[in-house]
């Protein structure tokens, strides 16, 4: 008696329209982890239950500045879209912004060595550091009314904030200063920062107001309520370049 054939398991039946192909095993290897957003989303809701309050801003900035310190006291959420600098400049990426604008958030992702122009925000301001470190040398006015370093530049490593405001102290310069790392942080702004307008003097060699010279995003974060928006790109101060708007919707304020 002849044997019947051996049964052909389902997964290497030839179909009748197409030629088999052999399996594979790339089902087994390790999947890479999405980002946590709920994160993300959590610093959101409880930035914007902060911003509805009648709070002083002292207040307003340390309990917005805790929540920040629990955003990034973990490093599981940021997409990695959303931290990568270019080669030459750093770039910013929208991660929410207020409907109202009163507040807004942006990751920048910082090459080695990059560096902003002297600059001001004439609103009040978080920075988180969530990778690498972070420079920030504050400036002021000198009695020619020139743009001068004052103080001691403050060194931000992983998990620390530090608060701007017209009122503590708003114009600064920031540089990633390590040689062969990427460095990563969260900056809050209470307004539309796209839209903001700096104070007289804040761009070297200039009395004029005149918009706040920023990279904005490649791409808004996939959080809800976050618009995407297109891609502009910052080059260093170092190459003398101005910065420059990125959205439609970021039109300096009259």
């Amino acid at each position: 008696m002849v044997a019947p054939p051996a049964a052909i398991p389902p997964a290497h039946r030839a179909h009748p329209s197409r030629p088999s192909i052999p399996p594979t095993h790339a089902q087994d290897a390790p999947a890479t982890p999405a980002p946590d957003l709920l994160a993300l989303r959590d610093f959101v809701t409880q930035v914007t239950r902060l911003v509805s309050q009648p709070l002083a801003e002292p207040a307003l900035l340390a309990a917005a500045g805790d929540e920040l310190k629990t955003l990034i006291a973990r490093d599981d959420w940021l997409p990695p879209e959303m931290a990568q600098p270019h080669p030459q400049f750093y770039r910013q990426y929208l991660l929410h912004a207020d409907p109202l604008e009163r507040f807004s958030v942006v990751s920048f992702g910082w090459g080695p060595g990059q560096r902003t122009p002297v600059h001001d925000h004439t609103v009040w301001g978080l920075i988180g550091l969530l990778r690498g470190q972070e420079v920030s040398q504050p400036f002021g006015l000198d009695a020619q009314g020139r743009l001068v370093a004052q103080g001691q530049a403050t060194l931000l490593t992983p998990g620390q904030v530090e608060a701007v405001s017209p009122g503590l102290g708003d114009i600064h310069q920031v540089h990633n200063p390590l040689a062969d790392q990427v460095s990563v942080s969260i900056h809050v702004y209470g307004a539309n920062i796209g839209a903001v307008r700096c104070s007289a003097g804040c761009m070297p060699r200039t009395a004029a107001a005149s918009p706040l010279s920023r990279a904005m995003p490649t791409a808004g974060c996939p959080i809800s309520g976050t618009a995407r928006k297109p891609a502009h790109d910052q080059r260093d101060a170092s190459a003398g370049d101005q910065w420059r708007r990125s959205s439609p919707a970021a039109a300096p304020r009259p």
